[in-house]
C-alpha cells in the first residue's frame, strides 16, 4: 500500500502541475462583445466577415463557423495583423465574385464548392495563392509582407 501511494503522490503533482495548461488548451476564453465591430456582410451574394482588430474581436471572428475560407494578413519578423489590404478573389480568371478593399486582418468568406485564385494586395506588393473550397474544412490562407511599409 505504500507504494501505490508514493506512486500516486508524483503523478498527482504532475497532474496539478499540467492542469493549467490542458485548461487553457481546451477553453474558448470569453470575449468582450462590446467592443466588436464585426458583423456579416454580402457582396455578389457571397458572405463574408473582415475586421479582427483588436484581441475580442480577432477572437469573435475565429469562432464563428459557416465560413470555408479564412484569410489571415500579416507583416514582419512579429507575424503583426494588418488590416489594410485590398483582396479579390476570382471563380476563374476575370471572373471576380468578391472584392475587399482595406481588409483584414481577418477575412473569413463562405464560398460556393470550387477552386478560386485569391489576389492579396498591401502597398502595392501582390500575393497570391490557389485553393478549392468545398463543404469540408476550412481553408487557411495566410499572405504575409516581410516589411512594416
Amino acid at each position: 500500500m505504500k507504494y501505490v501511494h508514493s506512486l500516486l503522490l508524483p503523478l498527482a503533482a504532475l497532474g496539478v502541475l499540467m492542469f493549467p495548461v490542458l485548461t487553457h488548451a481546451a477553453s474558448l476564453d470569453p470575449v468582450d462583445s462590446a467592443g466588436i465591430q464585426v458583423q456579416p456582410q454580402q457582396q455578389n451574394g457571397i458572405t463574408y466577415l473582415s475586421g479582427g482588430v483588436g484581441e475580442d474581436e480577432s477572437k469573435a471572428i475565429q469562432q464563428t463557423s459557416g465560413y470555408n475560407l479564412h484569410m489571415t494578413f500579416s507583416i514582419g519578423s512579429q507575424n503583426e495583423y494588418v488590416p489594410d489590404v485590398d483582396v479579390v478573389v476570382q471563380k476563374a480568371p476575370g471572373q471576380t465574385v468578391l472584392t475587399l478593399s482595406q481588409a483584414g486582418p481577418l477575412v473569413y468568406v463562405q464560398l460556393p464548392a470550387g477552386k478560386y485564385t485569391v489576389v492579396a494586395t498591401r502597398n502595392g506588393q501582390e500575393r497570391r495563392d490557389v485553393t478549392d473550397v468545398g463543404s469540408g474544412a476550412a481553408r487557411n490562407l495566410v499572405f504575409h509582407w516581410n516589411d512594416a511599409n
